[in-house]
C-alpha cells in the first residue's frame, strides 16, 4: 500500500472515531478508539512508541513517545486543544526526524469537523 493511501485510510479511521465521539473527551480516549479502528482496518501499529532524542550521534532516552506509529511509517500525534500552535508542529516534526519516519499526521479531536483538525507533514 502506498503512503498516500495509508494516510487517507488513517484519516478515514480518525473521522469515524470523531463522528462517534465528537469533541470534548481526553486525548487518551481518542487514542484508544483510533487504535481500535486502525487495527480493525488491518494496520500494524505501535502505541506510545518510545522515541529517543538524538544529540551529537548519541541517543538519549528522555521519555518522548509517539502517540501511534502506523505501519512503521506514519507518525500520529493526537491533540485535544482549542487550536494548533507552533509547538505542536515542532513536536511532530521532531518525532518524525528522530524516528526517521517520512510522514506524520497531527490530529486535533477538539473540533466540530475533523478535517479542520488534521495537518499532514512530510520530510
Amino acid at each position: 500500500m502506498e503512503i498516500n493511501e495509508i494516510t487517507q485510510k488513517i484519516i478515514g479511521c480518525a473521522i469515524e472515531v470523531h463522528k462517534a465521539l465528537g469533541p470534548g473527551l481526553l486525548e487518551s480516549a481518542y487514542e484508544e478508539c483510533l487504535a481500535f479502528e486502525l487495527s480493525k482496518a488491518g494496520f500494524s501499529l505501535k502505541r506510545q512508541q518510545p522515541t529517543p532524542v538524538v544529540y551529537k550521534d548519541i541517543k538519549l532516552d528522555c521519555g518522548y513517545r509517539i502517540d501511534i506509529l502506523v505501519e512503521n511509517l506514519v507518525v500520529l500525534e493526537l491533540k485535544v486543544v482549542d487550536e494548533f500552535n507552533p509547538v505542536h508542529e515542532a513536536q511532530i516534526l521532531t518525532y518524525m526526524k528522530f524516528a526517521n519516519k517520512p510522514v506524520g499526521l497531527l490530529i486535533n479531536f477538539n473540533v466540530t469537523v475533523l478535517k479542520n483538525g488534521i495537518k499532514r507533514y512530510r520530510i
